[in-house]
């Protein structure tokens, strides 16, 4: 289990997994940012967001979805399980009830949207 002191360390480091899920769940946020609010303002870069590789240039987000997705992230990383289960087959549900349904859609509309574009490696992710 990981060291889970708040005060030296406010974001667990994510392991190479782990970093790979969160890309995911950046990108499948990004593509249902633009086509849901595309009349939102990109917000600006979140620091903790942008130590994890995910920038406004690369995955152009409203501030209501960078929220989101910052949220999403600090869940992810200080997950008490370990090795940590895909969410969907997890016992312990790390969101709150109103995130958890937004990331479903989120996962709904992006995932079918990307496959469809031809993205079939996100199928391995989608399965497993």
């Amino acid at each position: 289990m990981r060291n889970m002191n708040a005060t030296k360390n406010p974001t667990p480091q994510p392991t190479r997994s782990e970093l790979k899920d969160l890309l995911v769940l950046a990108r499948f946020t990004s593509v249902y940012c633009r086509a849901q609010h595309r009349d939102e303002p990109a917000a600006r870069d979140d620091d903790e967001l942008a130590r994890l590789g995910i920038s406004s240039s690369r995955f152009p987000l409203c501030g209501e979805c960078r929220d989101f997705l910052a949220y999403a992230i600090r869940r992810r990383l200080r997950c008490p399980l370990d090795p940590k289960p895909t969410c969907k087959h997890c016992s312990v549900h790390c969101y709150r009830p109103g995130h958890r349904e937004k990331v479903r859609e989120i996962m709904r509309f992006s995932g079918r949207r990307l496959i469809l574009r031809g993205r079939l490696d996100l199928l391995w992710h989608y399965f497993f």
